[in-house]
């Protein structure tokens, strides 16, 4: 069953990760999305992967159209997607072996959380990664 993880733990899953995939990445300036991706190229120790099967490039790097594409081993999973689209998400992210499933403010989805920690996954819910990383880590 999942539990909401402590700040404590969200701490050492941040500092002990170094691939992050960014599902539902936008090249849109308006969106969340947007400002959080950038933030975390500048800010984190993090090696960014942009998942949208729409886009071809981001910031300069490239997008892939799916988690299962991404040519690295992926610690977290971080979903800017409608909470519809999380247990397909959720789905890849297994598949791929990732440590983490982190859904972003405004996105939760227990009966996916739980079925992630059974299949082994840290699960972060309506959190952002970039406020967690710069007051936890910074």
């Amino acid at each position: 069953m999942w539990v909401p993880p402590s700040d404590e733990e969200i701490a050492t899953l941040l500092r002990e990760s170094k691939t992050v995939a960014i599902v539902g990445a936008s090249d849109n300036p308006e969106r969340p999305v947007y400002g959080v991706s950038e933030w975390l190229l500048d800010h984190s120790h993090f090696q960014i992967f942009f998942v949208n099967p729409r886009l071809e490039k981001l910031f300069g790097h490239e997008v892939y159209p799916s988690i299962a594409d991404i040519p690295e081993w992926v610690d977290i999973v971080d979903v800017f997607r409608k909470v519809s689209d999380v247990p397909t998400v959720l789905d890849e992210a297994i598949a791929v072996k990732a440590k983490t499933l982190w859904l972003q403010l405004g996105l939760q989805d227990d009966v996916s959380a739980n079925r992630a920690v059974k299949n082994g996954l840290h699960v972060v819910q309506n959190r952002c990664l970039k406020v967690d990383y710069n007051s936890l880590l910074l």
